[in-house]
């Protein structure tokens, strides 16, 4: 699987659980606090293509995966069996 990219927040439990998921099937990585690094959520819509109203937004590779929920679905489908 290619590499996670987490857009979140420190206060998001949704983030949280997102990082979480990741160390736990063991898929590489990264988080970016969208506060630390000063992207808004303009900037996210952007990068995105479509209105941002929440956090975490996650990535598979260039991949726009979605939420939370999205995103423990698409690992449900798509992560090799060793990893679900």
């Amino acid at each position: 699987m290619e590499r996670v990219t987490i857009f979140g927040r420190s206060s998001c439990g949704f983030c949280t659980r997102a990082k979480e998921l990741c160390e736990i099937k063991d898929i590489p990585f990264r988080y970016i606090d969208i506060v630390e690094e000063g992207i808004s959520k303009a900037d996210l819509e952007k990068t995105i293509g479509k209105p941002v109203a929440t956090v975490p937004q996650i990535f598979v590779g260039q991949e726009h995966i979605g939420g939370f929920d999205q995103f423990s679905t698409y690992i449900d489908q798509h992560a090799p069996a060793s990893v679900r």
